[in-house]
């Protein structure tokens, strides 16, 4: 994040993906396929395993870019084809309610914020969500 605009990280500049996985395009806004939006209490429904989506929301420190790898990894550990966004646009992480980061969303709903969890911590959450 920058005063100027200058130097804007690679995530930021993302569009957006469907939240549920089964959009084969990048969708151009905030609208998921089924035609909710990705930041509502509300997912597109349709879940794989219980998952819908997992959003990793941070500030783009080691932190959180360590989170969202520790996510990926125990996703690919549990076998879940879930589409997985890592978020850090502070207007869509304020939207959260999220105060500390990194934070963990899953199917739009805060699970774990303000430490980093390791991949078996986040297995152990993602097993309690399914």
């Amino acid at each position: 994040m920058s005063i100027l605009g200058f130097g804007k990280k690679k995530e930021e500049e993302k569009k957006a993906s469907c939240c549920c996985g089964t959009a084969e395009t990048e969708v151009t806004s905030e609208v998921c396929c089924g035609g909710t939006s990705a930041t509502s209490d509300n997912c597109c429904g349709e879940t794989l395993n219980g998952i819908c989506c997992i959003k990793v929301l941070g500030a783009g420190c080691k932190s959180c870019h360590e989170q969202y790898q520790n996510v990926i990894n125990a996703a690919a550990e549990m076998g879940l084809a879930t589409n997985i966004e890592y978020i850090t646009d502070m207007e869509k992480i304020m939207t959260y309610g999220v105060m500390s980061m990194p934070a963990i969303v899953v199917n739009e709903k805060v699970v774990s914020m303000g430490r980093v969890l390791k991949t078996a911590d986040v297995v152990k959450l993602l097993n309690q969500l399914i």
